[in-house]
């Protein structure tokens, strides 16, 4: 079993991170990495490679793009050939490498928003245009959850040639139904729009949800998608940089490998170890345990805010460690330099995820349950002395 209430002092790393780049005084919840090691797999097989003690260069081999189609093939019945699976430094860099090859000027990216800040860069990037089609907010008491307009959604998706969907959502939570799925893939097939699917967060699931990827609906839907997914998230090595694309459709494919080899997009030998390890199975026993510990620091964040928060509304995440939090109806200007100045807690400003954004914060709940309370109420006494 593993402890998740203890975690390691990550202010002792000289380097900058997720702990050292606001002041010590200030409770970091922001940047969306856990302050949980990584499962002893990983760590042993990273340990393994230093005592080896020959750190020279080391290319992708075949056992490894095996190991990643097996995943899909034992997580979902996905079928797909190891030839399939190209190794990137990350998911961002996939979202890059599909605009820069199929967007025009005229016509670029289209996004839900509010959405992942980074999905906002590749059009700057990439100096393409960006069509944002925002989802629906709904309000029930304190709760909030989103939907799509579906009508919208078609006369934007045809203003573009690449769908950047990120499912599960950040920082939203939303893990997508089948049903929206495929009616999303159908408008975009119907107005040959390429859909790039970010599932980073496919795997932490909350309340023991089921997860479907995009392209595994049909092979036609298969035919027209990028899967973009990455061990980071789910086993909290991020810093590794390791994802990978799994692209079925030669014909995307070898365009998406060609532009990778001239951009020279390399992976560091401890980001493939790391990924083998993570995708072998040897780590699902404390992923279990850790989704289970996750969803309980997500119902305990969404009743603190119901009993301590007047007029916050908070989402319940299907999946991921993020919460979104509404400030709209507090009176309170910015959020994030309120909390930051008065509570001395750092979240992620909902302005960087675009429209729907502004007066709403994202809040990283992957912590010991003892932190996630600490930022709270830190949170909760600054609103009571404003």
């Amino acid at each position: 079993m593993t402890n998740f209430n203890i975690i390691p002092d990550r202010r002792k790393i000289f380097n900058i991170n997720k702990w050292t780049w606001f002041p010590k005084d200030v409770l970091p919840m922001w940047v969306a990495d856990m302050d949980f090691p990584a499962p002893k797999p990983i760590l042993d097989s990273l340990d393994k490679l230093l005592k080896h003690g020959v750190l020279g260069y080391e290319l992708p081999g075949k056992v490894l793009h095996e190991t990643v189609a097996q995943r899909m093939d034992d997580l979902y019945n996905w079928k797909v050939s190891s030839e399939s699976v190209i190794v990137i430094p990350g998911v961002v860099s996939g979202l890059n490498i599909a605009a820069s090859l199929f967007c025009t000027d005229k016509k670029g990216v289209a996004v839900q928003t509010p959405v992942y800040n980074e999905f906002h860069e590749v059009k700057n990037n990439n100096r393409v245009p960006q069509v944002d089609i925002p989802l629906r907010k709904k309000i029930k008491g304190n709760i909030i959850s989103y939907e799509i307009d579906w009508i919208l959604f078609e006369k934007q998706i045809k203003k573009t040639k690449v769908f950047l969907l990120c499912n599960p959502h950040n920082p939203l939570g939303i893990n997508f139904s089948r049903r929206e799925l495929i009616r999303m893939a159908e408008i975009c097939i119907k107005h040959k729009v390429i859909i790039v699917s970010d599932e980073i967060h496919s795997e932490l699931l909350l309340d023991k949800n089921k997860f479907t990827p995009m392209a595994k609906l049909s092979k036609e839907i298969e035919k027209n998608t990028i899967t973009l997914i990455a061990p980071s998230k789910t086993f909290n090595v991020p810093g590794l940089f390791c994802a990978f694309a799994i692209i079925p459709n030669k014909e995307l494919r070898d365009k998406f490998q060609k532009e990778v080899q001239r951009l020279r997009l390399h992976v560091s030998s401890a980001g493939l170890h790391a990924a083998q390890a993570a995708f072998s199975g040897k780590c699902d026993s404390w992923l279990w345990e850790l989704n289970r510990y996750l969803t309980a620091n997500r119902d305990f964040l969404v009743n603190y805010v119901s009993k301590n928060m007047p007029n916050v509304k908070t989402t319940i995440p299907d999946a991921t460690y993020l919460g979104w939090l509404d400030f709209t109806e507090t009176g309170i200007e910015n959020p994030f330099e309120f909390f930051k100045d008065n509570a001395k807690v750092a979240l992620s400003d909902g302005k960087i995820f675009g429209k729907g954004g502004e007066g709403h914060l994202r809040i990283n709940f992957g912590t010991s349950r003892a932190i996630l309370k600490e930022g709270l109420d830190k949170m909760s006494k600054a609103m009571k002395n404003s």
